[in-house]
């Protein structure tokens, strides 16, 4: 199968009963909000890319739930999203898109694709009370009940991959578990592939990029939050009132660290550059030109940012563009061809 068939399949898998095919497969409901960006002092040594060596660059940035329901559940646990574009000093853009997750589900295009079919959301059983017990004697953590008019589940099939397939168990353990924000801006968001970064001596470094928000991470409980749709909502009146801020944090990568496999985190104690802050100030009334119809894409990268060799990195590029194309939205603007 090409890259491209393989795109297009993927895009296709990823489509749930439930979602609704004018918008993303995933991350299906978002919101956007602009701002701008200041680098660190120090940001110009580890990587020359024009938002590292210029004081301030504008940006624009898409905040979403992982879910491709084309219904709103804030209160659900769910991997959350974070697409930032920053508008370079040259009239061109670069992406960098996150998730709250550390670590992708499969080290492979076609692992990848595997995981996407057998992830597909497939109607709800919930256990009783017995079961429950019968597997806490086999120290088996008992399924959650669903949410009120939760129908179908988005674990059971990704739980299934993960008992094949053991490099996909932390990813979707914590996928799982992961819960729900109190608000856009109090989740951290990780880049999760490997990217190489030049520096102003002409050093190349493998590194992987995540957001801290400021504010701190905030979970709610799912249980206790009776309004599905709050996030946006929530966005607006905290940017109505202050700006929220992130900072860019960039891990090294060192001799023994894969940077091929975004399934397999890197350890703990690696060192961390603080890159720059990210400001977001407001939210655009248009959120239909201004949000869903942008088109983000990993691959769109500038002078100074390199891509690493990760399969996934690359197959979800072609993804992006497909998922673009189908949706009727703005087409990406690549710079770089």
């Amino acid at each position: 199968m090409s890259d491209q068939d393989l795109a297009e399949k993927l895009v296709s898998v990823l489509q749930r009963p439930d979602g609704n095919t004018n918008l993303r497969p995933v991350h299906s409901i978002g919101i956007s909000a602009t701002g701008f960006f200041e680098p660190s002092l120090i940001a110009r040594n580890f990587c020359t890319a024009d938002h590292f060596c210029n004081d301030r660059s504008d940006v624009i940035v898409r905040f979403s739930n992982g879910s491709g329901a084309a219904s709103v559940h804030d209160g659900w646990s769910d991997v959350r999203g974070l697409a930032v574009r920053f508008h370079l000093s040259d009239g061109t853009d670069t992406d960098l898109i996150a998730m709250t997750l550390p670590e992708f589900f499969a080290p492979t295009p076609e692992g990848f694709l595997e995981f996407a079919e057998m992830a597909a959301p497939k109607p709800y059983h919930g256990q009783t009370p017995w079961q429950k017990i019968a597997g806490l004697l086999q120290l088996i953590l008992p399924k959650r009940d669903p949410y009120p008019g939760e129908t179908i589940s988005p674990d059971d099939g990704a739980i299934e991959f993960a008992d094949q397939n053991a490099f996909a168990q932390l990813g979707v353990m914590q996928a799982a578990q992961i819960g729900a924000p109190v608000s856009y801006v109090r989740e951290a968001y990780h880049a999760v592939h490997t990217f190489i970064v030049t520096g102003e001596d002409g050093t190349k470094r493998w590194v992987r990029f995540y957001w801290q928000p400021i504010a701190g991470v905030l979970k709610t409980n799912p249980a206790a939050t009776p309004v599905d749709d709050y996030l946006r909502q929530e966005l607006k009146d905290r940017l109505a009132d202050e700006p929220a801020r992130f900072s860019l944090m960039m891990m090294i990568g060192e001799v023994g660290d894969d940077f091929n496999d975004s399934a397999r985190p890197w350890p703990p104690h690696r060192k961390r550059i603080m890159m720059g802050t990210l400001t977001l100030n407001a939210v655009p009334k248009d959120q239909v030109a201004q949000c869903e119809k942008l088109s983000f894409n990993p691959g769109l990268l500038t002078d100074g940012i390199a891509l690493s060799d990760d399969p996934v990195l690359q197959i979800r590029i072609k993804a992006y563009e497909v998922s673009s194309e189908w949706r009727g939205a703005t087409p990406c603007p690549f710079s770089k061809g």
